[in-house]
């Protein structure tokens, strides 16, 4: 099945058997698109945090009083967006929008964002939780030069996209052979499992 590179010449090796690993433990917490692609309600964050988002109640409430900025920018995104497409193919202005959305809402980072939002766009959208962003930033200070929550967050995504792009063959053959054996993982969600095996603590 290949090799995964990551960054600084880390090589994962058999990245098929850490994905079917991670489904063994951990299939009940990939949740679905919870209220359809061109919505945005308390489903899709109680969904979160069934995946460990820790969305408070307090929070929720925030997010949602964003709810029809949020939906209009989901609107402007195919439902079968992926980040693994040419980068002129992938949104970006409309997925500015979309983290903009999200922007200075008390306790709310990228971490909860995108544990919310990767099911409505899960070719396109990764869950940039802190392992992730530190992984993305340890030697590239881009993410952290640009100027609002959105830009920074579109930045953070763009270099994501580096890493799925030089592994791109590789995590396709993956995801292909999860989905004949029942599993259906986006090549985005894969890279996470992958980053997460080498970086996570513990």
């Amino acid at each position: 099945m290949g090799t995964v590179v990551l960054r600084r010449g880390i090589e994962v090796e058999k990245p098929l058997d850490l994905a079917l690993e991670f489904l063994g433990a951990y299939s009940s917490r990939e949740g679905h698109d919870s209220s359809g692609p061109a919505s945005f309600d308390e489903s899709d964050l109680r969904r979160a945090n069934r995946s460990g988002a820790r969305i408070s109640a307090v929070e929720i409430a925030g997010i949602l009083e964003r709810r029809d900025e949020i939906e209009g920018a989901l609107s402007t995104i195919r439902p079968g967006a992926s980040l693994a497409a040419a980068s002129t193919s992938v949104p970006w202005t409309s997925l500015t929008r979309l983290f903009e959305a999200f922007g200075d809402i008390r306790g709310v980072g990228f971490s909860k964002m995108t544990k919310a939002l990767h099911p409505k766009r899960p070719a396109l959208i990764p869950m940039l939780d802190s392992v992730v962003q530190t992984y993305l930033t340890a030697d590239d200070p881009v993410a952290n030069a640009a100027k609002s929550f959105g830009e920074r967050a579109t930045a953070l995504v763009r270099l994501y996209k580096g890493d799925l792009d030089r592994n791109r063959s590789v995590l396709h053959a993956v995801r292909r052979e999860l989905a004949s054996r029942g599993h259906k993982l986006s090549e985005v969600r894969i890279l996470d499992v992958v980053i997460w095996s080498v970086f996570a603590p513990g």
